[in-house]
């Protein structure tokens, strides 16, 4: 079962800003006799910006895993032949994916829908015993 890495970022951002807001509320309070200094800082300061420091950085990190979640991909192929399947990158060269035919009348239009992630990829398109780079992005 894939992990869906983006609804967990954001339940853990929602648990740390709870205790950003609560180390708020703690550093803002009278400091209990006792308590221990850092650097000169009360350790319910440190608290507080250490929480600050880690939700800021989360943040980021759930940008990075939207940028990098895999999109759908509309590719299409416009020729004469029985069957057409695109090979390329995406899948190390190995099995490709075959296209959907859909007659047009003199000519067929083969499509598929690809997951990609994002960045540069190389295709080809085969049919009819034939390679050709002749292949169209949606």
């Amino acid at each position: 079962m894939p992990i869906d890495c983006h609804n967990a970022f954001n339940h853990n951002t929602t648990i740390l800003k709870a205790l950003v807001t609560l180390a708020e509320e703690i550093a803002k309070s009278a400091i209990p006799e006792g308590s221990r200094k850092i650097n000169g800082k009360y350790i319910q300061s440190h608290l507080l910006s250490r929480l600050e420091a880690v939700h800021v950085k989360l943040e980021e990190q759930i940008k990075d895993v939207d940028v990098a979640q895999s999109k759908e991909v509309h590719l299409f192929w416009t020729g004469m032949a029985e069957s057409v399947q695109v090979m390329g990158t995406f899948d190390g060269w190995s099995q490709g994916e075959h296209l959907s035919p859909e007659y047009t009348g003199s000519f067929t239009k083969f499509s598929t829908t690809l997951m990609l992630r994002p960045g540069r990829m190389h295709f080809k398109v085969y049919g009819e015993s034939t390679w050709t780079f002749h292949i169209f992005i949606d």
